[in-house]
């Protein structure tokens, strides 16, 4: 593995509150909140279509993960009165703001996907050799 000791300190900011931090964190960070900002990044989206683009997300999912995220202000829902009933998601201004660094993590795993593979198959090889 590639580490030099000799790499500058990089600057931390301090968390304020950690409890706080902690649960924005797991908002924003879990894999299904991070499909669904990105997205909805590209356009608002019905329901269904956003359960399509997010591959793999059941519909009780969905609908939890769409509930925190409005909760937290990040995405807002309207609700159009039509049979059936029309709900259209979106996101809000502080949501929009958190679409670049989840697109930047985004695309940071597609251009590391296959490198953390190999790294993965050679600690497991090497581990399995050594049991």
């Amino acid at each position: 593995m590639e580490h030099s000791k000799e790499e500058p300190t990089r600057f931390m900011p301090m968390l304020e509150d950690c409890s706080i931090t902690r649960k924005i964190l797991d908002r924003v960070g879990d894999k299904w909140s991070v499909l669904i900002i990105v997205n909805l990044g590209a356009e608002a989206l019905r329901f269904k279509e956003l359960q399509r683009r997010s591959g793999g997300i059941s519909q009780r999912m969905l609908t939890q993960t769409l509930r925190h995220l409005e909760r937290d202000g990040l995405v807002w829902r309207k609700a159009t009165p039509t049979v059936p009933l029309t709900v259209e998601y979106g996101l809000t201004s502080i949501g929009e703001s958190l679409l670049g660094p989840l697109t930047s993590l985004v695309d940071w795993v597609n251009k590391n996907n296959g490198k953390i593979a190999k790294a993965r198959i050679d600690y497991d090889h090497q581990h399995d050799t050594q049991e």
